[in-house]
């Protein structure tokens, strides 16, 4: 159960590749690896935890006010997030900006509140969580080091590939469109192969 939790967050369900959520933050914060990982536990995080808490209470929410209610479920984590960046991480907490807030509204935490955690059980909304969550992390990973490494030809903020002139395009908007479209199409090019058995 576990594993196939896991494999459908970050595989069958991957929420950037496969469900296409997230996509704003994937495009600011997959600049560089450090701020992919951060944005990616932080995400985990408040998902994993809202996920558990939305599970526990879904029977005693007013069908009327779920969706506020979730607000606030995910709002009291998202709040943790950024006090302990503030506290313990403050070059991570200026680099990430105004998508730690924003998580508050992610796609991604509502979507998995809704659709999964308001219908199932505890450990399951606890491992759709994690999974999800590892998902979204090993996407912005994914598209952090493809951007770094080609638009400033670093990589964890240390030089890469000596005398490889970098693609600026890469870590803005245009760059990032343009490797989530490229890791998608190879993404869907696999599945489909597969699937033919070609």
């Amino acid at each position: 159960m576990i594993r196939e939790e896991l494999k459908r967050g970050i595989f069958t369900e991957n929420p950037i590749f496969i469900l296409v959520l997230g996509l704003c933050p994937s495009l600011a914060t997959s600049t560089s690896l450090q701020n992919a990982l951060g944005m990616g536990m932080a995400a985990t995080f408040v998902l994993t935890c809202s996920n558990v808490i939305i599970s526990m209470i879904k029977k005693v929410i007013p069908d009327k006010v779920r969706i506020p209610c979730y607000i606030v479920v995910i709002a009291t984590f998202v709040t943790i997030v950024q006090l302990v960046l503030k506290a313990y991480l403050p070059d991570l907490d200026k680099a990430l900006g105004i998508f730690v807030p924003l998580i508050v509204v992610n796609c991604i935490i509502l979507a998995r509140a809704e659709a999964f955690a308001s219908k199932n059980n505890i450990s399951r909304s606890f491992l759709d969580g994690i999974g999800i969550g590892l998902g979204f992390t090993a996407s912005l990973s994914i598209l952090s080091i493809i951007r770094e490494t080609l638009g400033a030809n670093k990589l964890w903020g240390l030089n890469f590939l000596p005398g490889f002139q970098p693609m600026t395009i890469f870590i803005l908007a245009p760059g990032g469109f343009f490797t989530i479209a490229l890791v998608m199409g190879i993404i869907n090019y696999m599945r489909q192969k597969k699937e033919t058995g070609k």
